[in-house]
């Protein structure tokens, strides 16, 4: 166990931070593979999970040693919750897209994530939150409802009602991932976890994106984007973040990973030209301040 008064490794927060800025990338990666062909949130997140698959299987064989995959069969049906979560993440972030945009999406979903894990920790595990905790709660809130007030974007109340609820299902379903990974924590290393999730996601969607009309159909570029999305943000990145975890303190790293929603709306602002009013713009900080009290407590 990492002691409080130890020196956090430059290299090593080096490794979160990248890690975090690559997360950032998926949105973007995403709403660009919308525009280059006519696809499906099923499709992709099949064909990311179905990609990612065998690459994190092997990061966790090399990372993990020969125990790797060793699953006590107390933890089965917990591994099947994060499998199933995992795979309604997927689809409910890459659907709600094209109803919000990329950057009030990801904003939405990822920081909607622990405020959902924090309430479920509060019923189920009994962890208490602090006065601190509940204000940047009702924070969030205010600056989600602001946020998606402002992204013009928005063709109509209909879009804006079911990209909200696609994104808050994301967040919800992550949070899920969170709490069952929690409860598997100190058995196995953090890898395998991952690596067991996306390979049971992408067994659990299949079946459902075959039925819906599996797209496989896409352009060399559309290719590339996937391939990138199942190596770069999945298995290097958690990779680097578990590496980079050795010295890095966990308030350190929590506060790093708001990088990643920070990162997204950049990106989507300059590569894809989105824009937000004024509301959205003052609903992304407070709904990015209120997370990051929530990180730190």
């Amino acid at each position: 166990m990492q002691r409080l008064d130890e020196a956090q490794r430059p290299l090593d927060v080096a490794m979160v931070v990248i890690a975090a800025l690559s997360w950032g990338t998926i949105g973007v990666a995403v709403g660009w593979l919308y525009r280059l062909t006519e696809t499906n949130s099923l499709s992709i997140g099949f064909l990311r999970l179905l990609l990612s698959a065998p690459v994190l299987l092997i990061t966790a064989r090399l990372l993990a040693g020969q125990q790797a995959f060793c699953i006590q069969s107390r933890h089965r049906w917990t591994l099947g919750l994060i499998g199933g979560a995992f795979a309604g993440y997927q689809v409910a972030y890459f659907a709600a897209i094209p109803y919000l945009g990329v950057a009030a999406a990801v904003l939405i979903n990822i920081c909607s994530a622990p405020i959902f894990t924090a309430l479920l920790a509060r019923a189920f595990l009994g962890e208490r939150l602090r006065p601190a905790t509940w204000l940047a709660i009702g924070g969030a809130v205010v600056g989600a409802g602001l946020l998606v007030g402002g992204a013009p974007q928005v063709e109509s109340t209909i879009d804006l009602l079911i990209g909200t609820a696609l994104a808050l299902t994301a967040g919800f379903s992550y949070s899920l991932v969170v709490l069952g990974a929690r409860l598997i924590a100190a058995d196995y290393h953090p890898v395998v976890p991952v690596a067991l999730s996306f390979t049971l996601g992408a067994i659990l969607l299949l079946p459902a994106a075959l039925s819906t009309g599996l797209v496989v159909d896409y352009p060399v570029q559309g290719w590339l984007v996937l391939i990138y999305l199942s190596i770069v943000p999945t298995a290097i990145a958690y990779a680097l973040y578990v590496r980079g975890m050795r010295s890095v303190r966990a308030t350190t790293a929590a506060t790093i990973t708001l990088l990643e929603p920070l990162g997204s709306a950049l990106l989507a602002i300059l590569l894809l030209g989105e824009r937000f009013t004024t509301t959205g713009i003052v609903g992304a900080i407070l709904l990015i301040a209120s997370i990051a009290i929530i990180a730190r407590k």
